[in-house]
């Protein structure tokens, strides 16, 4: 088991590891394998084994996504828990990975984001994070009183006042507020704060009902692609999600990120950047891509190909699914959504996949990085990431529950621990503490 692994212990900058737990897993068919885990997605049960695995493998923590509307449960399982509420239970089986919930800046608001997360703070004895969106649908937004989203500007704004309320109302109380003098004094008021907030978007009076979180911040996570977002991560952001489907891209991403905290002030190694990262893992690269396939076998091609063509803009009905993929315009004519065109174009001049393949490529992870191989390639993918400037760690993404991550922890982990690249402990009881091994940070608050 990977917790018991050893090996030489490098000094110096180590991996961290996130486990982005989804449904029964983060390809679009995961859901309709016979041994899927499909019955069972509202069995908090469920998400303990799997948290325990992560924690098993020494991972920094554990992701819930969330959205705020129900898609097309046609097409498969997409919400089933909400994240606080689940990651509060899952924090009574757990001891160590930290609890990483997604909190929608657009529709919650601070008073009540803050005071759910410190009370998971509180709960977990330190492990909780948030990673602050601003939502994307419309639909979402026709369930909070409202018959669209605002503009995208208007939404970051919105977001980057709701992480300074977040922030107020958490300082709001020194960690020594609490006397707890039976004989008649229970906090000494003059170390608790109003937070008197009047803004554009919020206005909040303070002080938070809820004493100082252990970490005292809940750690911060943020996901921007666009400019607005990149400069949100860069200036707030803890732990950053990143999209990048191969090293070039992600280089470019993690060092303007790195770049953008620096001109804001911040130590860039404060920031630990992953990337997505779907993985297939056999003992033999071809068990991998059996495993790969088998997956990809399970689409419904005809809503597989009819995606396919919303993004690309074509009429898909007719290619042929074991032929290479027809030529399409260059990114420069083409007049859809850039980035997910550019990607596919990407992944057809690097893989020339077939159309099949391509299907089963966007059905698990879309635009992220995909490693498929034994744990030696694996790992040597990740390391060379990790050393040439793309990546501080990934965010895993198990195309399949819980398959991909077992096959992850048992296999890929120890090959990483033996390189001195991964823990082989933890030595950190909070997710802040986790996040800052090997780096400048350390269990406190940053500034």
């Amino acid at each position: 088991m990977a917790a018991s692994a050893s090996g030489p212990q490098k000094p110096g900058r180590r991996l961290h590891l996130n486990a982005f737990l989804h449904g029964c897993g983060h390809h679009g068919a995961a859901w309709r394998l016979p041994d899927s885990p499909l019955e069972g997605l509202a069995d908090i049960g469920l998400y303990e084994r799997l948290a325990q695995t992560a924690e098993r493998g020494l991972f920094d923590a554990i992701f819930f996504a969330d959205g705020q509307s129900v898609g097309d449960p046609s097409a498969g399982p997409l919400w089933h828990l909400e994240p606080l509420t689940a990651l509060a239970a899952i924090a009574r089986a757990t001891e160590r990975i930290g609890l990483v919930a997604t909190v929608s800046s657009t529709f919650y608001e601070p008073f009540h984001a803050a005071r759910m997360l410190a009370s998971l703070d509180h709960i977990s004895g330190g492990r909780a994070g948030v990673n602050v969106v601003t939502s994307m649908f419309d639909a979402e937004a026709r369930n909070h009183g409202m018959d669209s989203l605002p503009p995208h500007g208007e939404r970051y704004a919105r977001a980057a006042e709701f992480i300074e309320v977040l922030y107020g109302l958490w300082d709001g109380w020194d960690a020594d507020a609490i006397v707890a003098d039976r004989a008649g004094r229970y906090a000494d008021t003059s170390r608790i704060r109003p937070l008197l907030h009047a803004g554009q978007h919020f206005s909040v009076d303070g002080p938070l009902n809820v004493p100082r979180p252990p970490q005292g911040r809940p750690v911060l996570f943020q996901a921007g692609a666009s400019e607005p977002g990149r400069e949100l991560a860069a200036t707030y952001a803890e732990g950053v999600y990143a999209v990048a489907y191969d090293l070039p891209s992600a280089q470019a991403y993690y060092s303007d990120i790195k770049c953008r905290a620096a001109a804001a002030g911040r130590d860039p190694a404060s920031l630990v950047i992953m990337p997505g990262l779907v993985t297939y893992v056999g003992a033999t690269r071809e068990e991998a891509l059996a495993k790969q396939a088998a997956a990809d076998a399970h689409l419904p091609v005809e809503t597989a190909l009819a995606r396919l063509g919303g993004f690309v803009r074509r009429d898909t009905g007719g290619w042929e699914l074991d032929a290479p993929v027809p030529a399409l315009a260059p990114a420069s004519d083409f007049k859809g959504p850039a980035g997910r065109y550019a990607t596919i174009l990407r992944i057809i001049e690097a893989e020339r996949p077939t159309v099949r393949q391509l299907l089963g490529r966007l059905a698990a992870g879309g635009g992220h990085a995909t490693m498929v191989g034994t744990p030696g390639q694996v790992a040597d993918g990740i390391q060379q990431w990790f050393e040439q400037g793309g990546a501080d760690g990934f965010n895993l993404m198990p195309p399949l529950l819980p398959e991909s991550l077992d096959d992850f922890v048992e296999m890929v982990v120890p090959v990483l621990q033996e390189r001195g690249l991964f823990r082989t402990e933890y030595t950190a009881t909070t997710l802040r503490g986790h996040l800052g091994e090997a780096s400048s940070q350390t269990e406190g608050v940053p500034a």
